[in-house]
């Protein structure tokens, strides 16, 4: 529900007793926000190091247990935090584009773009859960989580099939799907995305152009 609906919700139940539950649900849910939204914040301020739920409850406003009773656990804050993060930057409408918009070799290309321009926007929350996952469980939950969305479209980029149900992407032996998808994901993890770019100096233009050539050439038949 966005913000506009939830004031509008609690501005009828203000109005009308009849209403009240409504006011009730666009007020819990306007609270449920701000809690992920400042963890979301804190957790790119801070690159994850020293995010409490006390922390959490006085950047959103509310008391801790507010936070406790919204989520339960910080593992699960966390988790819902990276989620929200993605939903706020409609991660799985941009995966669903970038497989929907080509098929067969060309797709492996269009789903490189879509990463290329969809870490810059993540960066800060990634990087925090990055550095924080080999030592707080909440992280590697909440990093664990959102890996597997990438990994999926992956799986779905390779899975294509023509329309007489022949494979659109034809792999190099020994390839499977399931072990050529581990390696296209892991051609676009985060840390290799910082390298080349961050670090290299990479453009975005040549990490597409660079990271498809040589996905391309390790896994397909006919480059």
């Amino acid at each position: 529900m966005s913000s506009s609906h939830t004031k509008s919700a609690a501005t009828s139940g203000a109005n009308s007793d009849k209403q009240s539950d409504s006011a009730a649900t666009g007020e819990t849910l306007d609270t449920r926000e701000r809690i992920l939204r400042a963890t979301w914040r804190l957790l790119e301020e801070r690159r994850g190091q020293n995010v409490r739920l006390e922390d959490v409850a006085r950047a959103a406003d509310v008391s801790r247990q507010a936070v406790y009773l919204h989520f339960g656990s910080r593992t699960t804050l966390f988790v819902e935090a990276a989620r929200y993060a993605d939903e706020s930057l409609k991660l799985m409408e941009r995966i669903r584009e970038a497989c929907d918009a080509e098929t067969g070799v060309v797709a492996i290309e269009a789903y490189v773009r879509f990463w290329a321009s969809y870490v810059p926007d993540i960066y800060g929350l990634a990087k925090a859960l990055l550095i924080l996952r080999e030592t707080d469980e909440a992280a590697a939950a909440a990093w664990n989580d959102r890996m597997i969305a990438l990994r999926n479209g992956c799986l779905t980029i390779l899975r294509q099939v023509k329309r007489d149900g022949a494979p659109a992407i034809q792999l190099a032996p020994p390839w499977t799907v399931k072990t050529a998808a581990d390696y296209f994901y892991a051609a676009l993890s985060i840390p290799t995305w910082e390298n080349l770019t961050t670090e290299r100096g990479w453009s975005s233009e040549e990490y597409v152009e660079r990271v498809t050539l040589a996905t391309k050439r390790a896994l397909l038949d006919e480059p």
